[in-house]
């Protein structure tokens, strides 16, 4: 799957990552979909979490290197 919108959040720490992804979300259409990296160690459980109480749908996450990716569509 290919993102409509990339959003780079490393070296920000927790809630900037999240804040950041709400704001990118309120901008897209329904059913675009973002790539978020991250490299704060509570995006691990914040992104997660975000989706589930907001209704965004996260489609996969990984690690690599550090650095986290987290693809999430945009809930109507």
């Amino acid at each position: 799957m290919t993102p409509n919108d990339t959003l780079d959040a490393c070296g920000l720490l927790c809630p900037l990552p999240v804040l950041k992804l709400r704001k990118r979300l309120k901008s897209l259409d329904v059913g675009a979909l973002v790539a978020l990296y991250a490299d704060d160690p509570a995006a691990v459980i914040d992104v997660p979490h975000f989706c589930a109480e907001s209704g965004h749908e996260l489609i996969s996450s990984s690690d690599e290197a550090g650095v986290q990716t987290y693809l999430i569509r945009k809930a109507g």
